[in-house]
């Protein structure tokens, strides 16, 4: 399987069958502007401007916007009820983790979640390898809750999102604090578009490796 960064959450997934999932397409008053891109299946996360530019992406793709169980050509997706804040959604509502299993590799992508992980949810969850998650603060967790994320799943591949980078105008913190919490050898810096990924990739001892996409 393909995992190509689009952008701020916004990432396009493609199995080898061809299928393509993007998640989170956004619209470009955040600062930048979304690529052109196709999609079979579009996962919202919640609905908030950055995360929910759906007509954008082109294809007539199935949209997933709420919790449960989904298949679509041969791509299995679980989304989890979580919550944008800290206080039961109250500030900022809903959000739904999204868990891919592609090319059997399991892609969890964590959306804008803005609390710390319970057992419940980790448990919901399921297993990982690849773990896209928010590390930039203020509208979610920070990268001190992200690490707390990634000890409890134990991902193998760790791609940040939703931080500040390029042109971005919303009030969130960049990588650094996050990738603070990480070996230099353990943090990788990646040259190319996109990475490719396959199930053996994964059947080594579990050791995390923090990707991060150089423009």
């Amino acid at each position: 399987m393909i995992i190509k960064p689009l952008g701020h959450s916004c990432f396009l997934l493609k199995e080898s069958t061809g299928t393509t999932v993007v998640t989170d397409p956004y619209f470009s008053d955040i600062g930048i502007k979304l690529p052109p891109v196709s999609a079979d299946i579009v996962t919202v996360s919640h609905h908030h401007n950055d995360h929910d530019n759906v007509k954008a992406v082109s294809g007539n793709p199935l949209v997933i916007d709420s919790p449960g169980m989904f298949e679509v050509k041969g791509v299995h997706i679980m989304g989890v009820d979580a919550k944008h804040d800290e206080h039961n959604g109250k500030l900022r509502g809903s959000n739904i983790i999204f868990n891919f299993r592609m090319d059997g590799v399991n892609v969890c992508h964590l959306g804008d979640v803005g609390h710390k992980p319970s057992p419940l949810m980790i448990e919901a969850i399921g297993p990982v390898d690849v773990l896209l998650i928010p590390v930039g603060g203020n509208f979610t967790i920070d990268a001190e809750i992200a690490k707390e994320y990634v000890d409890r799943l134990m991902p193998s591949v760790v791609i940040p999102m939703h931080y500040k980078k390029d042109s971005i105008n919303l009030d969130i913190e960049k990588v650094d604090a996050f990738l603070d919490f990480f070996e230099e050898d353990d943090v990788m810096y990646v040259e190319s578009k996109e990475i490719e990924f396959d199930r053996a990739d994964f059947d080594d001892e579990y050791n995390t490796k923090v990707l991060i996409f150089e423009d």
